[in-house]
């Protein structure tokens, strides 16, 4: 059983994808190709933003809408510890210093009723990180942002894109959506790439030339840039997956009951979601004791497992000591956590023998 299976959607897709990267072969234009401005503008229309600017990585697009609010060293930037070194790693390279906060026992999401203690004069912006494909509390904390000044709220929805959150789509619900298309992502490429959304024009002007090495137009460099363009090729197999990602997206959200149901019924813990809220479960996660113990017993009876994530940022060598502020949540969370195979292909059949095998381990 594989983890994610991504064999079987490119079995079913094989034949777009083939068109879609036959195009881009044909016409050679490997950079900015014309898929490029298509996907832009399929996903600008799926999410509700006004603008849709794609990019070579999610963490790409979370360095450049920082480059757009012009961060400057020794602004603080509020994020959850709970997450990828990505979320992280964006605002340290730019100077800027990581302000924790910790997150909700049930979700793993940040605690938004904590965020306004964080809030400093050297606060620059608020980065929520919606995680296992569900998000924060994101109206609560755009009301936290829009009473300190309009504070820029950045959703870090790697893993969220395709979920909603009182009916509005991940990605359109702050200043900006950040997403990545990694292969492993709810909507993935075969490679490396991402998306920037944004309803506010300026800030995605400024994105749209920061990508593009800082250019408004060519060999003229108005701001300094990046390359951090998604390649024509990338673009094309994310639109032929989008022709199937309505119908994966129900399949998560079959599947993810389904184990609520199931982990519910054995007594396991799990990330809960909220009721104004739909994942598209870009991780299934349990909460089990003596996890090490308990992933040995699954991998030898032939099931995958993943921590995201065994440590905080707070506690990684590359972040310790940038802020002190305690995050007890996570800190318990980063040693329970499990994640299950999930995909829309995932068969009933697999997740009864997920959930078959995982109580034996636990109960072991």
């Amino acid at each position: 059983m594989d983890f994610i299976d991504l064999k079987t959607q490119y079995a079913a897709l094989k034949d777009r994808i083939a068109e879609r990267m036959q195009r881009v072969l044909d016409h050679g234009q490997y950079i900015m190709g014309p898929e490029v401005a298509e996907l832009e503008a399929a996903l600008a229309a799926r999410t509700g933003a006004r603008h849709c600017i794609t990019v070579s990585s999610g963490t790409e697009a979370l360095l450049i809408s920082l480059m757009a609010l012009n961060l400057q060293p020794g602004d603080e930037v509020i994020t959850s510890p709970f997450t990828f070194a990505a979320t992280a790693e964006v605002i340290v390279l730019l100077g800027g210093k990581p302000v924790w906060v910790d997150v909700e026992a049930d979700t793993g999401l940040i605690d938004a009723t904590q965020i306004e203690a964080a809030i400093t004069p050297r606060t620059r912006a608020i980065m929520p990180v919606s995680l296992y494909g569900q998000t924060p509390d994101m109206d609560a904390i755009n009301a936290i942002a829009a009473r300190h000044g309009n504070l820029p709220v950045i959703e870090d929805a790697a893993q969220s894109f395709g979920a909603t959150y009182r009916d509005r789509q991940s990605c359109n619900l702050s200043t900006f959506g950040c997403t990545s298309f990694f292969p492993s992502k709810p909507l993935g490429c075969y490679g490396d790439g991402g998306a920037i959304f944004t309803s506010d024009d300026a800030l995605a002007q400024a994105c749209r030339e920061i990508r593009l090495h800082g250019q408004s137009k060519r060999y003229t460099h108005t701001r300094v840039g990046v390359g951090g363009r998604m390649d024509t090729l990338q673009c094309a197999i994310v639109l032929a997956k989008l022709e199937r990602f309505d119908w994966e997206v129900q399949e998560r959200l079959v599947r993810g009951q389904l184990y609520n149901a199931a982990c519910d019924a054995a007594g396991i813990a799990r990330i809960h979601q909220r009721a104004e809220r739909t994942s598209v479960f870009g991780q299934y996660t349990v909460r089990v004791a003596q996890r090490e113990q308990v992933q040995e017993r699954l991998k030898a009876a032939g099931i995958p497992t993943a921590v995201h994530y065994p440590v905080p940022m707070h506690r990684q060598p590359a972040y310790a000591g940038l802020c002190d502020r305690p995050t007890p949540v996570a800190d318990r969370l980063a040693g329970e956590v499990m994640s299950l195979p999930m995909s829309a292909d995932l068969t009933l059949a697999q997740q009864d023998v997920v959930m078959l095998a995982l109580r034996e381990a636990v109960a072991a």
